[in-house]
């Protein structure tokens, strides 16, 4: 390693807690898909900060837009009306059949208020003081607060965190007689990805998905959808939920709403929105002028641009040519995944070698569960960065044998 990344490292190790496994790479700059390290190496980023730069890094237009508004006021707090908060609420509508918008800073942040908004819908609003049980799926990821980590239920990012919250179900994500047999009086909503993107990029079969929906109908229960990764034009619509045709009650967004800068929301009908009134949820930080300004920005480029079309074009070509591999060669791709630019790729033979030589070779991207290459490149990433990708993948997998 160079003399500028190890300073980096050494840096990070003597100041900043040591709750994450970084790869070894100091990265310093960066333009739409392309990034650049300290020792000035450049590769294709086709992580995006995890679905978080869906409009590529340092984009122009974000860029001009950030600096008007920092030159106008960054911060009120939701104690005054602004004119940019109102304005991306009514963007992200336009989207969708939502009719009020909650903004936070985070996908985490965006979950609890979706499921505290639920409860309230249920309790205070239909008066069902009991209906307070969050059902979810085997395989979801909804963030690392308390709350969240309930609903989330996985043993090993609990550990030394219990006891989480209470008022949790978990089913196995597939099985509707699991799910009909988990409801009951106390049921207040059913949570799920359309797109796992932790679980490793496992996309929900969409007649599955309707028959959740059409059971939540049938038992007055809340039907809401997670789309802080999958949301936002990746997955070939503008939320993944649209890809199933199903319309839920509420969703959670975060990731590339603001291209980088720290925001979540959760989007409602009006009806069920009735549950939040003064004082009975807030934030400080949430939707200051500053992010969504930029927030407001990115959700109209993208619709402008048509990037939920470009997604699914340039994700099923990727998708095709993966899959046409896999068919000629046996043995060392096991699966291929996804929906628009939301793409994993199962390996069969050693993904962390693969995954190690394609970091080496100038492509970032995620390993999940030690197997699957996960893909969340910018919707802004020229076709022959994800050509140069599948030809470097295809080389690396050549040179083992099944």
């Amino acid at each position: 390693m160079s003399q500028a990344f190890e300073t980096v490292k050494k840096n990070d190790i003597s100041h900043v807690m040591q709750s994450y496994g970084r790869y070894p790479v100091a990265l310093h700059s960066g333009h739409n898909a392309h990034v650049t390290d300290v020792d000035g190496k450049e590769y294709v980023d086709l992580l995006a900060g995890i679905a978080v730069c869906g409009l590529g890094h340092c984009n122009d237009e974000l860029c001009a837009e950030l600096e008007k508004q920092a030159h106008t006021i960054w911060h009120t707090s939701n104690l005054f009306y602004q004119e940019p908060q109102p304005e991306l609420a009514r963007r992200l509508e336009e989207t969708a059949h939502f009719g009020k918008a909650f903004f936070c800073n985070s996908g985490a942040e965006a979950n609890e208020a979706l499921i505290k908004l639920a409860r309230r819908y249920m309790t205070r609003v239909l008066g069902k003081e009991d209906a307070y049980e969050i059902i979810t799926l085997s395989g979801c990821f909804h963030g690392r607060t308390l709350g969240t980590l309930a609903a989330t239920g996985r043993a090993g990012l609990m550990d030394g965190f219990t006891p989480v919250a209470g008022g949790f179900k978990q089913v196995p994500a597939g099985d509707l007689d699991a799910l009909k047999e988990a409801m009951s009086a106390k049921t207040c909503a059913v949570l799920l990805e359309v797109v796992q993107g932790e679980g490793g990029v496992i996309p929900l079969p969409a007649e599955y998905v309707q028959a959740v929906e059409a059971l939540c109908r049938e038992k007055g229960v809340l039907f809401c959808c997670d789309e802080v990764q999958a949301g936002m034009c990746r997955t070939g619509r503008f939320w993944a939920f649209q890809t199933c045709n199903v319309k839920p009650d509420i969703i959670s967004v975060a990731k590339s709403l603001a291209n980088g800068l720290p925001m979540g929301a959760i989007l409602a009908t009006d009806e069920v929105a009735r549950a939040f009134v003064p004082g009975s949820h807030a934030t400080t930080f949430g939707g200051s002028p500053l992010v969504a300004a930029v927030a407001s920005k990115t959700v109209e480029i993208m619709v402008r641009d048509n990037l939920a079309a470009r997604a699914e074009k340039l994700g099923n070509a990727l998708m095709d040519r993966a899959k046409a591999f896999m068919a000629a060669n046996p043995g060392k791709i096991k699966e291929v995944r996804g929906k628009g630019l939301f793409i994993g790729i199962e390996l069969t033979g050693p993904a962390k070698s693969v995954w190690e030589e394609l970091l080496k070779r100038g492509f970032i991207c995620n390993l999940c569960h030690e197997v699957t290459l996960r893909l969340l490149p910018p919707l802004t990433i020229g076709e022959e960065d994800l050509s140069a990708f599948m030809d470097a993948l295809e080389d690396i997998l050549a040179s083992y044998k099944a």
